[in-house]
């Protein structure tokens, strides 16, 4: 599988110059020898020119209320190869989270990084994840990994579940700084959202292949439109509860 034949599969999926496309994978579904570095080339010039690659660069394995310090240039992302990869690429740049941090590279980098600090939730109105329905945004997710939609946790947070957030603040520090914030809490409840496919037509989430990795590119604004209503109808849709043990 070649870089060339790579890209056409992202044409074919959808993907073009100019788009600002948020990418969630698993290096090991795309099944090829090329290296990470090359399978980020391809996605980059996928949408350039005049396009922006972002990347998850979550922290929330490693950077947790028992050991609370974040620091941006130092702290690696615990979710894949690909992440870990194009956190320490030239000119990609980092939001500022200690658990949800986002790395972008390309024309409106920094524009989508920028105030992600000014949020007090991991997924706030400023995180670069909740900037993209306003700006033409996808979500690519090369994978059987719907699952890891994090962009649902920005919808979540918006609409304002009762499950989603910590009651309390909890006591970061952020590149040196002490910040009180609050934290994603789950505890109880199964995240359901493969069930996104069941909300959005074919025009809104598109199938197809990355590499030998099946995959899905869904337009940003239409997945917000769709899931907030829809969580106003059920606040529970996107999760059911774990049963106590016995």
């Amino acid at each position: 599988m070649t870089q060339e034949t790579m890209r056409g599969q992202l044409r074919a999926l959808g993907i073009s110059p100019g788009d600002v496309l948020f990418v969630h994978s698993s290096m090991k579904a795309i099944g090829t020898p090329l290296p990470p570095e090359a399978v980020l080339e391809t996605l980059y010039e996928a949408v350039c020119p005049g396009g922006t690659l972002l990347l998850p660069a979550f922290t929330y394995e490693t950077v947790t209320p028992e050991t609370p310090v974040f620091d941006s240039r130092e702290s690696e992302p615990c979710v894949g190869l690909l992440p870990r990869t194009f956190f320490r690429m030239p000119g990609v740049v980092r939001s500022i989270h200690p658990t949800h941090s986002v790395c972008a590279l390309g024309a409106d980098a920094v524009r989508l990084t920028k105030d992600h600090a000014l949020d007090e939730t991991p997924v706030g109105p400023h995180a670069p994840l909740m900037q993209l329905p306003a700006c033409g945004g996808k979500l690519l997710f090369i994978g059987d990994i719907l699952h890891a939609c994090t962009f649902m946790h920005g919808v979540e947070e918006r609409v304002g579940t009762d499950y989603v957030l910590t009651r309390e603040k909890i006591r970061y520090i952020v590149d040196g700084a002490p910040r009180m914030l609050y934290g994603h809490d789950f505890r109880g409840w199964q995240q359901e959202y493969p069930r996104i496919r069941d909300i959005l037509g074919p025009d809104v989430l598109r199938c197809g292949s990355f590499g030998e990795a099946p995959c899905c590119l869904i337009d940003a604004a239409a997945l917000l439109n769709a899931a907030s209503r829809k969580l106003r109808e059920n606040m529970h849709y996107f999760v059911s509860r774990i049963p106590d043990p016995a």
